[in-house]
């Protein structure tokens, strides 16, 4: 699995972190923003673009907030986008939603309980079934 990851300025040192632990637990981490992108919008459409061009990867966007980048992320068509601040909620957007993207706000997010969120966001698999229902209904919305 690849890992796409990104930041605005206001999320580069929590996203270097994480990013930084993912490469020792042996992910493929690609950066999107190796310089911290002006404005989120930018970072999350290059992390969204990748995401839904690469099959078998997930995607973090990283802001001040998490808000802005998962308000961009949703309006990219065909992506399922979360903005998560605990662990449990990271591992059920991906079980229930499909979600291929989770955003995470700098501000608000310490650095352990981040990595925390992204491990259970990538150890977590879509079990499909009735949730499909939902997915297709997203899908058809964006």
């Amino acid at each position: 699995m690849k890992v796409i990851i990104g930041s605005d300025q206001e999320g580069f040192v929590l996203k270097e972190l994480i990013k930084n632990k993912l490469f020792i637990e042996g992910y493929d981490v690609i950066d999107k923003t190796p310089v911290a992108a002006v404005d989120f919008v930018d970072s999350t459409l290059a992390i969204g673009t990748e995401v839904l061009a690469t099959n078998d990867s997930l995607g973090i966007a990283v802001d001040g907030y998490g808000a802005g980048s998962f308000m961009t992320a949703t309006k990219i068509k065909g992506m399922v986008a979360a903005e998560v601040s605990d662990e449990r909620s990271a591992y059920m957007t991906c079980e229930h939603n499909n979600a291929r993207m989770i955003t995470l706000g700098a501000k608000i997010t310490g650095s352990e309980l981040a990595f925390n969120i992204v491990k259970e966001f990538l150890n977590a698999s879509y079990e499909g079934g009735r949730h499909q229902i939902r997915v297709d209904m997203l899908n058809k919305m964006a």
